[in-house]
């Protein structure tokens, strides 16, 4: 099996699928950038992974059954979803904001081509600032009294788990998709990042993510490393060139911002309903 996988480790559904390929020590290839076809047909939407040439799918679900994980019901799906609350403070401080992508871009490629990549990178960066942005100002969305509140339901489950993983001695759809949010949220620390570590209605949580740390260690996109025991030091390191060629591109996105603009609300259309 091999794996073409469009799209940036700060997504949670693009984290549980690269979670899925790294324990499945399936042959995949990660592209930051989308290629010309998937940019026009859905825009910076990700994932977008092609399996064995055949047509992408962009659904992360969807993608984990045809890695051979189980399907998961709609009311497990929406308490994953739920836990992604706290997301919209990734970009109350812009410089903290692009700073964090400034340090997860392309370190992988040659040396032209992760140039280009990282150049460009900064649209997709530019352009998740904006759609953040804009869905606080329309949604004009509360923080909830407590963003340990959103666990409580895991914490039940886990406590109720016989096995070391929601989904028994191995991590499964509901395990990926859980870590995967908490590896966005650790990816740019946000209020639901402290929650996760200091509420003491979460032991249960917490020994999860120490298991699923411990078995993920060797993963170069593990956010969360760094917040939780067994500490584990990141090893997907960016050369300051290659950041300053990341931060050229955002210059270029806001003296063009008029035209940037315009591209982000096209790519904005693009998103599948």
């Amino acid at each position: 099996m091999k794996v073409k996988v469009y799209g940036f480790n700060h997504s949670p559904w693009v984290q549980a699928v690269l979670l899925a390929l790294h324990d499945q020590n399936i042959e995949h290839v990660v592209y930051q950038i989308p290629s010309l076809k998937i940019f026009n047909k859905w825009g910076i939407y990700m994932p977008v992974v092609s399996i064995d040439k055949n047509p992408a799918e962009i659904e992360s679900t969807k993608i984990l059954q045809k890695l051979g994980y189980n399907a998961i019901t709609e009311n497990e799906l929406r308490a994953i979803r739920g836990t992604w609350q706290g997301v919209f403070h990734r970009t109350n401080n812009p410089l903290k904001f692009f700073f964090a992508w400034a340090h997860d871009v392309d370190a992988k490629s040659n040396s032209f081509r992760r140039s280009k990549n990282n150049f460009l990178l900064s649209f997709s960066t530019f352009y998740m600032f904006v759609l953040i942005n804009l869905i606080k100002f329309r949604s004009k969305n509360k923080d909830p009294k407590n963003f340990g509140d959103q666990y409580l339901f895991w914490e039940s489950e886990l406590n109720k788990s016989e096995s070391p993983f929601l989904d028994g001695d191995n991590p499964g759809t509901r395990d990926l998709l859980l870590f995967g949010i908490i590896q966005c949220h650790a990816s740019l620390p946000v209020p639901p990042l402290e929650a996760l570590q200091n509420d003491v209605r979460l032991a249960e949580v917490r020994n999860w993510i120490s298991k699923m740390q411990a078995r993920f260690k060797d993963y170069v996109y593990l956010h969360s490393g760094e917040h939780f025991v067994p500490f584990v030091t990141k090893t997907n390191r960016t050369s300051f060139l290659q950041r300053c060629v990341f931060y050229f591109g955002m210059a270029i996105m806001f003296i063009g911002f008029p035209f940037s603009l315009a591209l982000v609300f096209w790519c904005m259309r693009k998103v599948p309903r």
